[in-house]
């Protein structure tokens, strides 16, 4: 029983790590897809957009050498 709760709690903080990653990104597409539904094609464009270069800008920062000494400073400005 305890290992199923070592790794049901090892999902979890992956999980968190991915939204805390990606969770704009996915905030914005469900934007889109919202004003989609709703009929405003205009917001659903701006919302895609958005999530595009948020997503973007999330994979340079995932791809950005962190170490101690710059762990603080924002990936895009490398």
């Amino acid at each position: 029983m305890t290992e199923y709760i070592i790794i049901v709690a090892l999902i979890a903080i992956a999980a968190i790590g991915v939204y805390n990653l990606y969770g704009r990104t996915l905030r914005d597409q469900t934007a889109g897809i919202a004003a989609a539904v709703g009929g405003d094609a205009t917001d659903a464009v701006d919302a895609n957009k958005s999530a595009v270069s948020t997503g973007k800008m999330v994979t340079t920062e995932a791809k950005a050498k962190i170490g101690l000494e710059n762990f603080t400073d924002p990936a895009t400005t490398k």
